[in-house]
């Protein structure tokens, strides 16, 4: 598919709307959504065809129009939008239409693991909206709908359908369908040949209806999270990637960088799409800080991605005036910055290969990604068809087992001089408990004992921790061959079980076991850890983890492009501008504070609100001092300045590397270093 170049500032504008409420649209007034749209500095609005209610905001004649629809809303914010050279993709709710299953109950999405009274009676969320089933009439009504739009609206800026995702249904049509094709509707593995079938021909069939009036239509398919599993899909059905990242919202603030790592490497153009309220989507009259959404926004820029934000639009169909001002305060900022941020490519000396991509499992990919972000590290997300030849550290985290295709890639990146870390099972053959490399050790199996407790020793030495440090997922017992230990393993007295314990938790380390934490193998080219050091790391957040993984990754990495003294909660990314000659440096800075509780605020039986959770929330931006910057490119530096303000600063050489230091800045800072 072709490929689609985005703008930089964009509003996802939600208008899912009940049709219990009267005058939808009465409040639009072109004049003030034009000035809202330009006083915010928005150069991109998706406006709604179709919400998750199943209702039109225009005058329809395939689907069902709101009830209480006072104008052809969607036309008004259209043209509004064109006439002043503002983008307006377009959303159709694909996956939720409560006014279809209204008609047609046979359409819903049936649960294997519900029965069918317990469905009729349990909402599928808490917001009250249940799923429905791509298989039989329902993508055909789907369609239709679509190219009405398009029809309409041939020069769209593109197609956003929502609420895509691969599920196991036993509706009717699918159970008919597994029939037919002679799988056992009882099977797990049938089951997800029949999702799997149905899936595909929603993307084709939904892809081609949008294409139908223009073939370079923009599509793009949400599922709140962009799979890494299957880049054919990507490839095929999607002109660009949109990555719904509400760190408030139940994403974090981690999930979007690390997708943003992914998505770059993909070679398609992409936004990441945060939200402006406190939780998530549907908040009425809630707002994030400007100091969080400035650093959201910044961050996406650091990271690659065009930004989106997300907002809901009042039923009456009037912009919200302290969403807009909030909005503007960090548009106006991305706008000034954007020209150093468009057509980059990422620098990077570390691949991470994904597992996500492999198993369709994310753990340790956040995991690995948050050591990486924490240790201000560049590095790649990638698959297995990435090139690994161009970076200088190949990380395979935790549960990674390796076929005869990619090991032949892994052995042919050693070869020229690629180093490997691997963690756990990473790097056994994928159908046997065996090595697929020479580690420095062979496998014996698990140790009988958890937890178990690691010493380092010699280069992975830590200069604080000394003593044996607890580590509470089985370690892979191997025992040398021709590597070097790097750490030994103690075993505790016992396991804790109802035969006998110690304490509050576990036994307390007792020996040293004779096998290897850690192992080097003869080449000095893999690193293993016995433990999933990774996973670990992510589960616990024990930062001696932490100092582990980093300080295996400084031993295998030879050099590192950017070095900073930059904190754990620092961001720090290179990007490339060939055609400008400029390499741009990103440092980004926030306090993050986990605040808030689980709390059920609800009448008994009740769902009036969403309830609480815990959630991060960024109420100040600090200033850091004194940051010091060390580079090593292979371009030769004529200059630096700070943009967009265009401040030169000076800076020493010392042989390839070149050291500057930032006197102090604000959340994000870029320098720029010219060649």
């Amino acid at each position: 598919m072709n490929k689609h170049h985005l703008r930089f500032r964009q509003i996802h504008l939600d208008f899912h709307t009940s049709p219990d409420i009267p005058g939808i649209g009465s409040e639009f007034n072109k004049e003030h959504w034009q000035k809202t749209l330009k006083d915010a500095h928005i150069n991109s609005i998706t406006i709604f065809a179709k919400c998750h209610h199943g209702l039109s905001y225009f005058p329809t004649k395939v689907g069902i129009p709101h009830p209480y629809l006072t104008c052809n809303l969607l036309d008004e914010q259209y043209k509004a939008c064109k006439e002043i050279d503002v983008n307006a993709p377009i959303y159709v709710s694909a996956g939720i239409d409560m006014a279809i299953l209204d008609k047609h109950p046979e359409w819903r999405y049936v649960n294997p693991g519900l029965e069918w009274w317990e469905q009729n009676k349990k909402d599928f969320a808490p917001d009250g909206l249940r799923g429905i089933c791509f298989n039989g009439k329902y993508l055909d009504y789907l369609c239709k709908q679509i190219e009405e739009v398009v029809e309409l609206y041939p020069n769209c800026d593109g197609i956003f359908l929502d609420i895509i995702s691969l599920k196991e249904c036993v509706c009717p049509t699918c159970v008919k369908w597994m029939k037919d094709h002679n799988l056992d509707v009882t099977k797990h593995e049938d089951r997800m040949k029949c999702a799997e079938h149905v899936l595909e021909e929603y993307y084709r069939r939904t892809t081609e209806a949008c294409k139908k009036t223009n073939p370079d239509m923009p599509v793009f398919h949400n599922s709140g999270h962009v799979d890494k599993h299957d880049m054919r899909i990507i490839n095929n059905y999607f002109s660009h990637l949109e990555l719904e990242s509400l760190p408030t919202g139940g994403w974090g603030y981690d999930h979007f960088p690390i997708s943003a790592k992914f998505a770059k490497y993909t070679g398609f153009d992409f936004l990441g799409m945060t939200g402006k309220f406190h939780t998530t989507w549907g908040e009425f009259g809630g707002y994030k800080t400007p100091e969080a959404l400035k650093f959201e926004c910044m961050q996406m820029l650091a990271f690659g991605s065009k930004c989106s934000i997300g907002d809901q639009l009042h039923p009456r169909g009037k912009f919200d005036e302290t969403t807009y001002k909030l909005i503007g305060e960090a548009y106006k900022e991305v706008e000034a910055k954007e020209a150093w941020c468009d057509n980059v490519e990422n620098v990077a000396d570390i691949c991470l290969l994904s597992q996500e991509s492999i198993s369709g499992v994310r753990d340790q990919d956040t995991a690995a990604g948050r050591i990486l972000l924490e240790g201000g590290y560049l590095f790649d997300l990638v698959d297995k068809n990435a090139d690994f030849d161009k970076y200088k550290l190949l990380i395979l985290a935790d549960t990674i087992r390796v076929d005869e295709e990619l090991k032949t890639k892994i052995d042919s990146y050693l070869a020229q001089g690629g180093k490997l870390i691997l963690s756990g099972d990473a790097g056994l053959w994928a159908d046997k408990d065996e090595f697929a490399f020479n580690i420095g050790a062979k496998n014996l199996g698990m140790n009988k004992f958890q937890p178990d407790y690691i010493q380092a020793k010699g280069d992975m030495a830590l200069d604080f921790y000394t003593g044996p440090q607890v580590m509470y997922k089985q370690a892979r017992l191997v025992e040398l061959t021709d590597g070097t230990s790097l750490a030994d393993i103690w075993d505790p007295y016992f396991n804790k079980n109802w035969k006998h314990f110690c304490s509050h938790q576990h036994a307390p380390y007792d020996k040293i076991n004779g096998y290897p934490g850690v192992v080097l193998n003869k080449d000095k080219n893999i690193l293993y850890f016995a433990h999933q050091i990774f996973e670990l790391y992510g589960t616990y957040a024990e930062i001696i983890y932490k100092k582990l993984a980093k300080k295996a990754i400084d031993l295998m990495l030879p050099s590192r492009a950017v070095k900073t003294n930059m904190p754990s909660a620092g961001r720090v990314t290179l990007t490339e501008q060939k055609e400008e000659n400029r390499y741009v440096l990103h440092l980004l800075y926030a306090n993050k504070s986990l605040r808030g509780e689980q709390k059920e605020f609800n009448p008994k039986d009740e769902n009036f609100v969403w309830n609480p959770n815990k959630v991060e929330v960024i109420e100040e931006l600090m200033p850091i001092q004194n940051v010091c910057v060390e580079i090593d490119v292979p371009k030769e530096i004529k200059s630096i300045t700070i943009e967009p303000e265009g401040k030169e600063i000076a800076f020493t050489k010392e042989g390839n590397k070149i050291k500057f230091t930032i006197p102090e800045f604000t959340c994000h800072i870029m320098p720029v270093l010219h060649y």
